[in-house]
């Protein structure tokens, strides 16, 4: 159930055993992807994973764990990503506004009687903030709550290694969700001036704070591998896990 598209009476009579809400990006991705395109990807991964944990549910009685639906709440498009700041179009928020906002916005949910809930990530500028909102979400003595962040890229088993920023596995999810959006004429541009690392590293240290310190298009990584088959096998890895986890939120008691 994608909560804006629902009236607050279908909220009121399902069946609700775990949010999900997506968090992104609005920042630059090369010349060829979108500056939305981590929220986008949180977006789909998300929705991707909501029908899978209801497969899941489906398959499993109810008293081993919950066999409802999930709420997929809208996204938040804003956030900590001020080292993309040189790059056009790139918006950003500072960490303390970031966490107030998406913890604020996430303490909703139990007021609804929905007490779980997982951050879906799609930037990795966010995920030390999301970490220690779903600390301060899970520890409020003001609910029952209990949250975690998940970030979609780390869930994609070997893969993750090619992570990078605009590179193949962002641009093989979006050609397999929303490849209208890939520039495919500037696919190869964007490989040819892109990095090969995120970073400028010494001792275990990275000496750059912003991006364009390092890439001069935005890019990390080669786009041309990722191609929209390699999209599906993301998606669908991704999906999965996240669908493990909700199920495993939904049956843990908090602390």
């Amino acid at each position: 159930m994608r909560l804006a598209d629902a009236t607050w009476t279908d909220v009121r009579d399902a069946d609700v055993d775990v949010a999900f809400v997506p968090v992104g990006s609005t920042e630059q991705h090369g010349p060829h992807a979108p500056l939305g395109t981590d929220t986008l990807d949180a977006v789909a991964v998300a929705e991707a994973g909501a029908t899978e944990y209801g497969a899941m549910a489906a398959d499993r009685d109810a008293s081993a764990g919950g066999a409802g639906e999930v709420a997929v709440a809208p996204p938040v498009p804003v956030g900590v990503a001020e080292e993309h700041r040189a790059f056009d179009g790139t918006l950003w928020v500072s960490p303390d506004t970031f966490r107030a906002y998406v913890r604020e916005a996430a303490e909703s949910l139990p007021h609804h009687g929905v007490d779980r809930v997982v951050f879906v990530n799609g930037h990795g500028g966010n995920v030390e903030a999301l970490a220690e909102v779903a600390r301060r979400f899970s520890r409020d003595p003001a609910h029952d709550g209990y949250a975690v962040a998940f970030t979609w890229f780390e869930a994609v088993g070997g893969h993750a290694s090619d992570m990078g920023h605009a590179g193949p596995l962002e641009t093989a999810l979006l050609r397999a969700t929303n490849p209208e959006l890939v520039r495919e004429d500037r696919v190869a541009a964007a490989s040819e001036g892109a990095a090969d690392r995120w970073g400028e590293w010494v001792s275990g240290v990275n000496l750059a704070h912003d991006s364009d310190e390092f890439t001069e298009n935005g890019v990390v990584g080669d786009p041309r591998e990722g191609d929209a088959e390699r999209g599906e096998e993301l998606l669908n890895l991704a999906s999965d896990a996240l669908a493990s986890l909700a199920a495993a939120v939904v049956e843990r008691e908090p602390a």
